[in-house]
């Protein structure tokens, strides 16, 4: 057996330009399937047609799977954060950055006693980051 555990975000019409981001940041490929193109896209509003109803952002060997939920469907990411988990300082500079820009930073990027860099942002789009880069020097 194996368990491997999926992360799925859901978005309140923003999907398509959230997965983007993480593309920006983090690389990887992104496939998408909207509502009108789907065979439930009569369930969907006649606006909804260019929304996301399934997309999944494939980085090496891990996945994010993504979606817009009807409307009134939407509720708030609470209850947990993404942990990336880095070794290039600049790299997490630039992903924390770039997530952070028009989020809201709860633990702004610096060294700490077990991390070259940590910080946590909430962003854009309401989803929690945490990213924790390398081992500090021994002092």
């Amino acid at each position: 057996m194996r368990i491997e555990p999926r992360i799925s975000l859901y978005f309140n019409g923003t999907c398509d330009a959230a997965f983007e981001l993480y593309v920006k940041c983090f690389g990887g490929t992104v496939t998408r399937l909207t509502w009108g193109d789907s065979p439930m896209a009569g369930q969907a509003p006649p606006d909804w047609h260019d929304k996301i109803l399934h997309a999944t952002l494939t980085i090496g060997d891990a996945a994010i799977s993504g979606a817009d939920v009807l409307p009134g469907m939407y509720r708030p990411p609470q209850g947990f954060e993404l942990l990336i988990n880095l070794d290039d300082t600049a790299a997490a500079e630039r992903i924390f950055a770039q997530l952070s820009d028009e989020g809201n930073v709860t633990v702004p990027l610096q060294e700490t006693f077990w991390a070259l860099r940590f910080g946590s942002v909430i962003d854009r789009f309401g989803v929690p980051w945490s990213i924790n880069c390398g081992e500090p020097a021994k002092r």
